[in-house]
């Protein structure tokens, strides 16, 4: 048995939770006084646009987790930021062909159809920098970025929102916020991490034995060496295929995720579509309040030797967490009126479903994050089905906000179980090699 200290994996989930609740919270607040302050005649085509900027931030979240994956097997950090600035580029480029789509889709000014593809780019950079801290297991630094990043893109939407500038001006306001934002987790990653050359045993070894305070144990090594194994060694380059292999497999969680908030202009009046928007904060608040067990657990999913462990831990705890945030919507739920408005009071008894959703789309992530870990992505197919389904479904049949969130819930319990069954028996069959999916 090796007497190597492991990571202090409770210590790191304190730090990430805490870092990452300061930016959903702070999120979970702009929307609570844009709804107040926009009315439900207006709020609709502001949670519309943050949807869009949801899933225009695929690419940023991909970037993360692959430059986490890359970190961990010793890819150098000058490599895997010129991989992160080309991505940055091809992001912006079919921002600026979207603009006009999104705003013809949505019936919204081409001005702030623009204000929410606008900050695509610059969040690709800032999830790179979070990425290389995640890799490095720099977990204390990465939730700093995390917090200061949301409250940089919160404060300055709220001060345009309070002065009357509308969706378009507070998306405008968030976007400049997250320049900023990337700038200083630029900093804070060069000060955490430093370029080291690949260990030929192909594992990051100077940065771990600085994080761990001891020389990996036999364990390690052999973690290293089929992880080199695993994929071929790093050169002076990083490319960007990997990064849109992941791309996909974000794409069809965030698309499953938010779907329901394009839709809902689609096939709902604008009152109501304002209701069942308010509703999806409980979705986000119950997808987002576990994000750091996938954080803190995903160096450990691209290690070979520690993968399927790690992947029934973070399953079982996504699960575990499911199960209070919806207790905790359902008790909650009498207070939606006071804070949002008494407009939004007929919404208030399904709380506890919207909370559902996003408790399920929790762990169907964590399940696809292994799948990104250990680069076999084929899972997520069964994630766009599941979508092309719900999209035929809601627009068939959902004409109130009672069948729109019961499908969404249907489809997402289906497709969550067929994968995390897949998942979970690949891990049983291939205890030391979970990639066999």
């Amino acid at each position: 048995m090796s007497s190597v200290r492991r990571p202090p994996v409770v210590a790191d989930l304190t730090w990430v939770t805490a870092g990452a609740m300061t930016a959903n919270v702070a999120g979970y607040l702009l929307q609570l006084l844009a709804a107040s302050w926009l009315g439900v005649e207006g709020y609709s085509e502001f949670a519309s646009l943050l949807a869009v900027q949801l899933l225009c931030a695929v690419p940023a979240l991909a970037m993360q987790n692959v430059v986490a994956r890359e970190v961990v097997r010793g890819a150098s950090l000058r490599a895997v930021r010129a991989m992160m600035w080309r991505c940055a580029a091809l992001v912006a480029a079919v921002a600026v062909v979207l603009i006009p789509v999104v705003a013809g889709v949505l019936n919204v000014g081409v001005w702030a159809a623009a204000a929410a593809l606008g900050a695509a780019p610059v969040l690709v950079i800032l999830s790179g920098e979070q990425g290389i801290l995640q890799g490095g297991n720099n977990f204390r630094a990465l939730a700093t970025v995390l917090g200061m990043a949301g409250t940089a893109r919160v404060a300055p939407a709220l001060l345009a929102l309070a002065l009357g500038g509308g969706a378009a001006g507070a998306l405008w306001a968030g976007a400049v916020g997250i320049v900023g934002a990337a700038f200083v987790a630029g900093r804070v990653a060069r000060s955490q991490v430093a370029d080291q050359p690949v260990d030929p045993a192909g594992a990051r070894e100077p940065a771990l034995r600085s994080k761990f305070g001891a020389k990996r144990s036999d364990e390690h090594k052999r973690a290293g060496r089929e992880t080199a194994n695993a994929s071929p060694p790093h050169g002076e380059s990083v490319g960007v295929m990997p990064v849109l292999r992941a791309v996909q497999v974000q794409a069809a969680l965030m698309a499953l995720s938010s779907v329901d908030l394009i839709v809902v202009r689609i096939v709902l009046d604008e009152i109501d579509a304002s209701r069942y928007s308010l509703g999806t904060i409980a979705t986000k608040i119950a997808f987002w309040l576990p994000q750091a067990v996938g954080v803190v657990l995903y160096p450990r999913m691209a290690q070979p030797t520690h993968s399927a462990r790690a992947i029934r831990d973070a399953l079982s705890v996504l699960s575990v967490i499911g199960v209070i945030a919806v207790i905790g919507a359902a008790l909650a739920a009498p207070l939606a009126p006071l804070f949002a408005g008494a407009d939004y009071a007929p919404i208030q008894g399904m709380l506890w479903l919207f909370a559902l959703h996003g408790a399920i789309l929790a762990v169907l992530q964590g399940a696809l994050l292994s799948a990104i870990a250990v680069e076999r992505t084929a899972l997520a197919a069964v994630t766009w089905i599941g979508l092309a389904i719900e999209i035929t479904l809601m627009l068939a049949f959902a004409r109130t906000i009672e069948t729109l969130i019961t499908t969404a819930v249907s489809v997402a319990a289906i497709t969550t179980t067929i994968v995390a069954v897949v998942v979970l028996r690949a891990a049983r069959t291939h205890p030391a090699h979970a990639a066999h999916i």
